[in-house]
């Protein structure tokens, strides 16, 4: 599935504060960490638990969000689909950046043992 103009203009509007309370949910539920989904952000970003606050309270777009960060060089690793989405043919970089964090967050989710998710092995 191709990214519209309509789809990257979404991802870069929406606040990270909004989605990570879902992040959240989502690997609690499945018995992982507040502490681990934090490791994998900071992996990703390089964003430090005060930063992490910081764009939460200050309700970051993921545009400004991802301006911010200093993306890990091994991201590019990150590979597969999510939300029907194949992560290496998105266009878009911003979408694409989202996309590594939402598949990290499922990754984490779904019982993946961390070293897999940090692309150490």
């Amino acid at each position: 599935m191709k990214s519209t103009a309509k789809h990257d203009e979404r991802m870069a509007k929406m606040t990270f504060a909004e989605v990570y309370p879902h992040y959240v949910t989502k690997v609690e539920k499945k018995d992982r960490t507040k502490k681990e989904l934090h490791q994998v952000i900071t992996w990703l970003t390089g964003f430090n638990e005060k930063a992490l606050q910081k764009h939460i309270r200050d309700k970051t777009t993921f545009e400004e969000f991802f301006q911010q960060a200093t993306l890990n060089p091994n991201a590019h690793l990150i590979t597969g689909m999510i939300c029907g989405y194949r992560i290496e043919e998105i266009e878009k970089p911003l979408t694409q950046q989202v996309r590594y964090l939402d598949k990290l967050v499922d990754e984490l989710a779904k019982g993946r043992k961390m070293e897999k998710i940090l692309r150490t092995e």
